[in-house]
């Protein structure tokens, strides 16, 4: 018998994804329709956008405690990813390593490695996770270095330019700790109001995530540009 999704965790992404599409029409707005920057990028903004990413990194990794195959699941995100690269790159606003880059590879390496981060004491990973997140998280946005093919880590060279960039340190760390969320919400340890609670719309967008962050910004950035085609600047 297929187990039920806990439609919380579904709902969780979809607001993730939701806010995510709307951060990137902003963008939109900014690069292409003359809004001033500070739509897209403030404080306010600056922060929420980590903070979500960072929920849908998360539940990634408590996802993977449901999936068959993890290396599967992780190949066909890459795949995406590839996608999305070549397309924005054509539409010059570049992605090299951005959020499905990230989760595409965390996927592949942890079912790869599965069996070994179950044989841990239960308190090593959220431990190794903590620790792993304060000692690197400085790395965001790079590091310069003459070592091109390290900007995946999190060290940049000089020009280096990703519009949506998530290099592998610290965010692995998040989704590592995910994966030991996900044992405990697997096994029905969390509350039950967590499995009950019910949100519907939010859980639908989040049943669909991988689709949306695809399609969402070519849908967008054909808005824009029709838009700026029948209405001008």
């Amino acid at each position: 018998m297929k187990k039920q999704r806990i439609e919380l965790m579904d709902a969780l992404r979809g607001l993730a994804v939701i806010l995510m599409v709307i951060h990137h029409f902003l963008y939109d707005l900014a690069a292409f329709c003359g809004a001033p920057w500070w739509v897209f990028s403030n404080p306010v903004f600056n922060v929420l956008h980590y903070i979500f990413a960072g929920l849908f990194i998360l539940l990634s990794g408590v996802s993977s405690n449901f999936s068959r195959s993890n290396t599967i699941r992780g190949l066909k995100a890459l795949g995406c990813a590839v996608v999305i690269t070549v397309v924005t790159v054509w539409m010059d606003m570049d992605i090299w390593f951005g959020i499905l880059h990230l989760l595409g590879t965390c996927m592949v390496v942890y079912g790869l490695t599965r069996k070994f981060w179950e044989k841990l004491p239960a308190w090593v990973i959220p431990v190794l996770s903590a620790v792993g997140v304060v000692l690197t998280a400085h790395l965001v946005g790079g590091v310069p270095t003459d070592k091109t093919y390290l900007w995946m880590f999190g060290w940049t060279y000089e020009g280096f330019y990703s519009s949506d960039y998530f290099p592998l340190l610290p965010w692995c760390f998040v989704f590592l700790f995910g994966t030991w969320l996900g044992r405990y919400i697997k096994e029905g340890k969390f509350p039950r109001w967590f499995y009950e609670a019910r949100a519907p719309r939010l859980a639908a967008v989040g049943r669909h995530s991988l689709v949306i962050y695809v399609l969402h910004q070519p849908v967008l950035y054909g808005l824009v540009m029709a838009g700026l085609y029948l209405f001008g600047r």
